[in-house]
């Protein structure tokens, strides 16, 4: 990464609250619209995966389009033998500068909408099958941002990660939260897509532990490339460029 610290720091911010603002939004704005829940998840969806799409397209090349404190500690693990991998020094400044964007967007969303601007959400998401929901969808993430670094598509990463979130958003029972800063953003604000603040713990937990399996399912199943045959696209971010030269 060219940029400084504190450039990629701020794209991490930006990027994380537009991506919070995009899915607390989109999720008032359908329940705005209509009753039907189905409909409601629907809306929410497509918007959080055409807008986590264009937000790795804009600021992959500038701090790799994170926007997620699990993607960043793994990029960190898997790096951390390398001389360009992320160093603790960059994850302290992106995991703060995640979670401090996605309670910003949390409350910009719940702004344009004339709702409180901090009101802690009561949906309670405390279920073990809703862990493992978030377990399985953080698990096919970093499986997904990994296995496109080692096998050279990492050009393919803002079709491919938007298009995954937004099926896991209803192949899992939790709808593909898979992301502790966005989780914490979400305790922020009582709508629809909002989480209480005390289910937010074990969901952290359950996503790290899917990282964790994730990890090992892409040392397991891709083979690391020779260094000569790889060629990063030049949006390739830390995390991919670390992953394709790591295990």
């Amino acid at each position: 990464m060219s940029a400084s610290l504190a450039r990629r720091a701020l794209a991490e911010a930006v990027g994380s609250a537009a991506l919070v603002a995009v899915v607390v939004g989109s999720g008032i704005q359908a329940t705005e619209l209509t009753r039907d829940v189905g409909v409601q998840l629907l809306a929410n969806s497509l918007a959080t995966g055409f807008g986590l799409g264009v937000l790795i397209a804009l600021f992959g090349s500038v701090s790799g389009a994170h926007f997620n404190p699990v993607v960043t500690l793994a990029a960190w693990f898997t790096g951390r033998r390398t001389p360009d991998g992320p160093t603790l020094r960059d994850v302290t400044a992106y995991l703060s500068a995640q979670t401090a964007g996605a309670i910003g967007g949390a409350v910009l969303a719940d702004a344009m909408f004339a709702e409180p601007l901090v009101h802690w959400s009561s949906h309670d998401r405390s279920a073990g099958h809703l862990w493992l929901g978030e377990l399985v969808a953080t698990a096919g993430l970093v499986l997904l941002i990994f296995g496109l670094g080692r096998t050279g598509r990492a050009h393919f990463a803002p079709v491919a990660v938007a298009s995954y979130i937004g099926a896991a958003y209803w192949f899992t029972s939790s709808t593909s939260f898979a992301n502790p800063a966005v989780t914490v953003g979400r305790a922020f604000t009582d709508t629809f897509t909002g989480i209480a603040p005390a289910s937010v713990g074990p969901f952290i937990a359950a996503q790290v532990a899917g990282a964790v399996v994730g990890l090992g399912l892409a040392a397991a199943v891709f083979a690391r490339p020779a260094p000569a045959t790889i060629a990063p696209a030049p949006a390739q971010d830390e995390a991919e460029l670390a992953a394709s030269r790591s295990f």
